[in-house]
């Protein structure tokens, strides 16, 4: 029996016998190891999703996809002029050549005016958008927030952005005169509606989780439009703001062309008016050059990098485009 007993006992401490069971605690233990391990296996995976990998493009790759496409469609577009041109398309008091056009533009800076023409209506066109941008940013944040105000307003804004700015020009004139406040209030009628509507449709994308967030931590009021509502309608507003910038340029370059008076100056507007007047068509091709570009210029320093920043913040595009 003593032996059997014994026996028994060895059987029960060997492993794999019901000695080797283990208790509640270790059980518990271990539980929460695995737990741990896997929650900091999750966390290492969400960490590595969210790591946003910085890497500059070599210069070579940014000359291949950034610089050489438009410098190839600039070329192009000169070859098919030069040869419409050569083949008589138009007359030559119509269709100047790239080169009469490239004179006329080593003329204006050999007058020294070049700089002057195209100040005039650069200092115009920001400084109008800088207005309209004070106006519009307040009245899409009511016009978006307040129902009774979006009703009653909400479609004059759009129907003031479909309306093309040169129709304000002979009011304005009457009104203002011909001085810079012509100048400034059409620009304002041409991007005040597109920012404002921007904004308004920035924040109709808001998802309301947002705001109910906003109110738990006490930013209501101003406080929430400034950090909740305005950053989170930022792709809509920025796209608001690049339209209302062509708004304002198209609408000053309208002003000009048909607004003339010493107090303002000669912008590229007029000096496009000029040369049509004396039937100066290199001049003309050269003022509608240098309006492209100008507007181009703007769009591509200003708003496009800022459009890029804008999504890549919300990783809606690759860091290295």
């Amino acid at each position: 029996m003593a032996s059997t007993e014994t026996s028994g006992v060895q059987d029960a401490d060997a492993p794999g016998g019901p000695g080797d069971a283990p208790s509640p605690g270790k059980a518990r233990a271990a539980g929460a190891a695995r737990d741990r391990h896997d929650l900091s296996g999750l966390e290492a995976g969400l960490d590595a999703l969210d790591a946003v990998t910085v890497k500059r493009a070599p210069v070579g790759q940014v000359l291949v996809k950034k610089v050489l496409p438009p410098i190839v469609a600039v070329l192009l577009v000169l070859v098919v002029w030069q040869l419409a041109v050569w083949a008589k398309l138009a007359d030559r008091t119509k269709l100047p050549s790239p080169s009469a056009v490239g004179q006329e533009l080593v003329d204006r800076w050999n007058a020294g005016d070049l700089f002057s023409i195209i100040w005039t209506s650069v200092s115009h066109g920001l400084l109008g958008f800088l207005a309209a941008l004070v106006i519009g940013t307040p009245l899409g944040l009511v016009v978006a927030r307040v129902p009774l105000i979006r009703a009653a307003i909400g479609p004059i804004l759009s129907g003031l952005q479909s309306l093309p700015s040169v129709a304000w020009v002979p009011a304005a004139v009457i009104w203002l005169g011909l001085n810079n406040s012509t100048m400034y209030a059409v620009i304002l009628l041409g991007a005040v509606p597109s920012i404002a509507n921007g904004l308004v449709a920035g924040i109709d994308q808001v998802p309301p989780l947002y705001l109910r967030a906003g109110r738990t931590i006490g930013a209501t009021g101003l406080r929430g439009a400034w950090f909740i509502l305005l950053p989170a309608a930022l792709p809509g507003y920025v796209a608001g703001l690049k339209q209302g910038w062509a708004f304002s340029w198209r609408s000053l370059m309208a002003a000009e062309l048909i607004a003339s008076s010493p107090d303002l100056g000669v912008g590229l507007g007029r000096y496009l008016e000029n040369m049509r007047e004396g039937s100066d068509m290199a001049g003309v091709f050269l003022g509608i050059l240098l309006i492209l570009f100008v507007g181009i210029a703007i769009d591509q320093v200003i708003f496009s990098p800022l459009e890029r920043w804008v999504l890549r913040s919300r990783g809606l595009t690759a860091q290295s485009q």
